[in-house]
């Protein structure tokens, strides 16, 4: 779903980007590691800030990345133009990801599958697109914050069948993902770190 105007405009400033960087992403670097190369994919990138990050901060040799909301995508595109071909963008649709089996060796995943209303066909695909042995990092927000009365009167998400933390690790593996990390915050956020069996 399309971001109303209130979390477009907390999406888009100085402030959430550098929580962004200095702890969330840090955060799942230390639950994951770092890719050290290869290539990988982030769902829902909004103007581009965990892209760079991906690049940056977790050392992917080049980044796909998609949003649902063409106005996103364009501001990644002029955000990450330096980078040239080691950045890609399209707008895009997180259940159905147009990319073959198999294609990244790390999905990434800041926030947005709780936006999904279908969220399980979300992890299925991110199984489905990972390399084996692949990792998928995964910071998002949990039921307690997203059915609160004042986050429902402000912002705009799917109310049924959402997930708390437990919730969402179930649903990893039953995709076929094996969770190996999880950090929670307030009962509110949290982060996943979670990886494909490797080819026997």
């Amino acid at each position: 779903m399309l971001l109303n105007r209130v979390e477009y405009a907390l999406m888009n400033n100085p402030v959430r980007a550098a929580i962004q960087r200095h702890f969330e992403a840090r955060r799942l670097l230390r639950m994951g590691g770092p890719m050290r190369g290869g290539r990988a994919l982030e769902v829902g990138c909004g103007r581009g800030v965990g892209t760079e990050l991906i690049l940056e901060v977790f050392g992917a040799d080049s980044v796909d990345a998609f949003d649902l909301d063409p106005r996103m995508v364009a501001l990644a595109r002029t955000r990450l133009a330096a980078h040239g071909s080691r950045v890609r963008f399209w707008v895009g649709d997180a259940s159905a990801i147009s990319v073959p089996d198999a294609t990244y060796d790390a999905v990434f995943d800041f926030g947005i599958i709780h936006h999904v209303p279908e969220w399980r066909r979300v992890l299925a695909e991110i199984h489905r697109v990972l390399k084996p042995g692949g990792q998928f990092y995964a910071e998002e927000v949990l039921r307690r914050f997203i059915v609160h009365p004042i986050t429902r009167r402000l912002l705009e998400h799917p109310q049924s069948d959402r997930f708390d933390s437990g919730g969402f690790v179930r649903e990893l593996r039953a995709s076929g993902l094996e969770p190996f990390a999880t950090k929670v915050l307030w009962g509110s956020f949290a982060w996943f770190t979670a990886r494909k069996a490797a080819a026997a």
